[in-house]
């Protein structure tokens, strides 16, 4: 919200002509920061619950820091994904505080601590050469807080390996599979729970895999119920959509 907006805002509130539901509404709505570079949305997460979350690929260093000093203002955690090591040296120069995922390529900076239920998310993974994609997934669920639970390399080659951990994964709220190749995993996890399961096709795989396409349909085309997909190695939307679950009372 700009300063005139805000006098305009206030000067209603103080009239009695907006009721305090419709200026909390209003709030919600129209308070951004304009960088030039970008407009940062600051009542996100009062707005839906999960604050504003950095891309970084794409951006310079000076943009993703002009950003990150500018979410500093705010109390929100602050989460920046697909971050190299030369754009976490950079951002440490004005946030020291900051932590470095260097499987997941995540920076995140932790302001506010949130208590955590006793309800978690189980982030189970196909290979390791899949890791990079479920750590992003389960740093994204952490930074929001929520308790994460890993399960790696349990594949269905080896599907003895999945069935030794079921206790786990069967006490999860909602469950993040995450697989490349063929795919298959999501689909085996899905018949043999009754949570919610997001299916996270990778590009791991050889040529025929089409850069992780053949996962991505396989997983779409999944005939156990109560799976849903999200893009070819986006675990940030696979940890986001994870929390929002948790957290319905």
């Amino acid at each position: 919200m700009n300063k005139n907006a805000l006098k305009v805002f206030l000067g209603k509130v103080r009239d009695g002509k907006i009721d305090i539901e419709t200026a909390i509404d209003e709030l919600k709505n129209l308070s951004y920061v304009d960088l030039g570079c970008a407009k940062l949305d600051t009542h996100r997460e009062l707005r839906v619950g999960h604050p504003e979350v950095i891309f970084c690929q794409g951006k310079t260093i000076a943009q993703i820091k002009t950003i990150i000093q500018a979410m500093m203002a705010g109390k929100s955690n602050i989460l920046a994904t697909r971050a190299g090591e030369d754009v976490f040296d950079a951002v440490r120069e004005i946030c020291p505080a900051a932590d470095y995922n260097p499987l997941a390529r995540t920076i995140t900076l932790t302001r506010k601590k949130r208590r955590q239920s006793k309800n978690y998310i189980a982030v189970v993974t196909a290979g390791t050469s899949d890791l990079p994609v479920a750590e992003e997934a389960a740093v994204t669920a952490e930074i929001f807080g929520n308790r994460v639970e890993r399960i790696v390399d349990v594949g269905v080659a080896g599907v003895h390996r999945l069935l030794d951990k079921m206790n786990v994964i069967r006490g999860a709220r909602v469950i993040i599979v995450v697989a490349g190749m063929e795919g298959a995993l999501p689909s085996v996890v899905a018949g043999l729970v009754d949570k919610p399961v997001i299916a996270v096709p990778t590009s791991v795989g050889y040529g025929a895999s089409f850069h992780g396409l053949a996962a991505l349909l396989s997983m779409l085309n999944s005939c156990a119920g109560g799976v849903s997909v999200v893009n070819i190695d986006n675990g940030f939307g696979a940890g986001y959509m994870a929390s929002v679950i948790n957290k319905l009372k």
